[in-house]
């Protein structure tokens, strides 16, 4: 189950503060800009990862997940579906610890690809609705 309540608890509790938001711009229209918001509010470090690789909420951007010169405990993808696996299967690759896919962005072969790897994952669900129901 790509929504498992035991494994969204995990990802927000046990992991770690450190969330790499993959599509997090400046661009306040967009929903990573306030899903990082709320992230930060309840204490995550976020990592904008963009082509721009601009700074966001006061956090220093970078071009893609292997730029990031620290380790990050999760991946946070606010990219369509058909681009996830590839940022899902970058996520393994750098050594975090989870990938969550955003409301709407489903794969159910990177899902596969991420848990066969030993991570836990996330698809269609929200952390910035979930994280406060904890």
């Amino acid at each position: 189950m790509y929504g498992d309540p035991a494994t969204i608890r995990r990802i927000l509790t046990e992991l770690g503060d450190t969330w790499a938001v993959v599509g997090l711009s400046n661009n306040e229209d967009r929903a990573a800009y306030g899903v990082a918001r709320v992230l930060q509010r309840f204490g995550k470090r976020v990592v904008p990862v963009h082509p721009k690789a601009e700074t966001v909420h006061g956090e220093k951007g970078y071009p893609s997940l292997e730029a990031i010169p620290f380790t990050v405990d999760v991946v946070d993808v606010f990219v369509n579906s058909a681009l996830a696996g590839a940022v899902a299967d970058e996520a393994v690759a750098v050594g975090a610890g989870a990938v969550w896919f955003q409301l709407g962005v489903v794969d159910e072969e990177a899902f596969a690809r991420t848990r066969g790897a030993g991570l836990d994952m996330v698809m269609d669900r929200c952390p910035a609705i979930e994280i406060p129901a904890l």
